[in-house]
């Protein structure tokens, strides 16, 4: 039995949710467990929230039937008069957690004929959305009584199993922290994309490289952060939490943040995370970003943003995106694309979609494949992507450029960069980019390396920040330099940051040889002349 006052911490986290994926060994593809694990997680805490709140209620009224009665009626008064209830989100008696766990234990179903268990948390997420509007297309997103091929998907015995595992620990208030859903996405995800190579990685951006990013950014209050691709929140919320460290008492005034993403049910679990932060001020759209930005107002355009953070899919093109090509992106109604990418890779694309969903004092930092800042320089075939990274430097777009380790990311071994956009680049930035190599700041572990947060990265940050060279570290460019490599942007073209090389001189390696040859030649004979003599004795 959990203790109320237990508190999860990460390694007991961890091993919880493997438990839980391994209990649906054999129904699923790895990465789709996730699909099941996560909205259970999150009705689980929001059941055990609603129970440390009511308990509250119990000792304030004297009776727990009173105080349900109270809570109820408020909870309804709240939604028709659109205030703030006396609990964050109403749990009814009849789908509670404890009823979902001992569901297969009850002797009878109140609808006549006994629902299945997956039946029956299918219709308690669909209830507690239909009470708590904020919940819907979020919590029940899922049906888990769903089948395939005439066969259930996961079949009552292993749902049960999973709901058991999930049982083991409280979920709380003072029993997790408000990222745990965020934290247990992440580390299903890094587990599922380390046995499944990419399957799962394009939408985990390491944690540290989101810190990184929003350390640089540093969002001011009151202001507004934007991601096109926000997979789980994960980027959006770094930069929330470190607008609160960094202004404790300025949270009130904290940034509003702002996510669209595909996938529902990666949609449905940014806006979980988001409540469990109890970022109510947060605004999610659910659809292709390309083809379907979810902020513009018909008429007036894509609303703009103080900043943008964003780890786009790399490389996208036709395989992802059938309808990418000269045609989509001459006849973009939000006349977002000025210089069209290849077909075969969106990239510039995305930083183009970014430039134009800032406004005119914005800044943005994206993720990308580092070969965005290099491919097609030096070349003497036509190379749009080269002329889009051209028509960014000439019109003095870019902010600057972070070279990543190798092999931080799941889904490849390739470097990633960090590409800084600003719309208002102070004076003695105009007309130059800071390029920084930070390739050798990592910890290597397995089966990734993990970029490292303490001194190193507080340099990286110092070192953008207060715009300054730094010797192996750091190079700040003209519009000209850039022009002279053909717009190639790839820090490691400025700053070499290993040892240097050693280079010989041909003649030297020869009479080296020449040497060696010698003396084996030598060797040679004198054995040669050892076994003779002993051939005589």
């Amino acid at each position: 039995m959990v203790k109320k006052s237990e508190h999860l911490d990460i390694g007991a986290m961890e091993t919880w949710l493997w438990d839980a994926a391994c209990s649906l060994r054999g129904a699923q593809d790895a990465p789709k467990y996730k699909d099941f694990i996560f909205p259970l997680v999150f009705f689980k805490r929001l059941s055990d929230v609603f129970d440390d709140e009511f308990t509250q209620y119990i000792e304030q009224f004297g009776d727990e039937n009173i105080a349900r009665e109270i809570v109820e009626q408020d909870h309804a008064d709240a939604l028709k008069n659109n205030r703030k209830p006396m609990v964050r989100f109403y749990i009814p008696r009849e789908y509670s957690w404890n009823k979902l766990r001992n569901y297969g234990q009850q002797s009878g179903d109140s609808g006549g004929k006994k629902r299945t268990l997956g039946e029956f948390v299918t219709d308690a997420m669909r209830e507690v959305a239909r009470m708590n509007p904020d919940l819907q297309g979020v919590v029940d997103v899922k049906d888990y009584n769903e089948r395939q091929s005439g066969q259930r998907t996961i079949d009552d015995d292993r749902l049960a199993k999973l709901i058991e595992v999930i049982s083991r620990h409280r979920l709380g208030l003072k029993n997790a922290e408000p990222d745990i859903l965020g934290r247990a996405y992440e580390y299903l995800l890094r587990k599922f994309a380390e046995g499944q190579g990419q399957s799962a990685g394009e939408f985990f951006t390491p944690k540290e490289v989101g810190w990184l990013m929003a350390r640089i950014l540093d969002p001011k209050p009151r202001t507004t952060v934007y991601d096109p691709t926000c997979g789980s929140a994960g980027l959006l919320i770094k930069t929330r939490l470190h607008y609160e460290m960094a202004h404790p008492a300025k949270r009130a005034q904290a940034p509003k943040l702002y996510g669209q993403e595909a996938m529902a049910t990666t949609y449905a679990i940014a806006k979980m995370n988001m409540f469990l932060h109890d970022y109510m001020d947060s605004y999610f759209a659910i659809g292709d970003t390309f083809r379907s930005p979810g902020f513009a107002a018909e008429g007036a355009g894509l609303k703009r943003f103080d900043y943008v953070v964003a780890n786009p899919m790399w490389n996208q093109g036709k395989d992802s995106l059938p309808y990418l090509g000269e045609d989509f992106y001459a006849n973009d109604r939000y006349n977002r694309f000025i210089k069209f990418p290849p077909d075969d890779n969106a990239d510039w694309g995305w930083l183009q979609h970014i430039w134009a969903s800032l406004n005119d004092t914005g800044r943005a930092s994206v993720v990308l494949d580092t070969g965005a800042v290099s491919r097609g320089s030096g070349s003497q075939n036509k190379s749009r992507e080269r002329d889009a990274r051209q028509y960014f430097v000439e019109n003095d777009w870019i902010e600057g450029v972070v070279l990543l380790p190798d092999n931080l990311f799941y889904n490849t071994t390739a470097a990633g960069i960090l590409v800084f956009l600003n719309k208002a680049k102070p004076k003695e930035r105009k007309n130059k980019i800071i390029l920084i190599n930070a390739s050798t700041y990592f910890d290597k572990e397995k089966p990734k390396n993990v970029l490292r947060i303490g001194d190193d990265i507080a340099n990286v940050v110092s070192t953008f920040q207060q715009w300054k060279e730094i010797d192996k570290l750091s190079k700040i460019i003209t519009l000209k330099d850039a022009k002279a490599t053909d717009y190639n942007l790839s820090p490691s073209q400025y700053v070499e940051n290993g040892e240097a090389a050693s280079h010989r001189s041909l003649p030297h390696i020869l009479e080296d040889l020449n040497r060696a040859r010698a003396e084996r030649e030598q060797a040679d004979k004198e054995l040669d002349d050892l076994l003779k003599k002993l051939k005589v004795a």
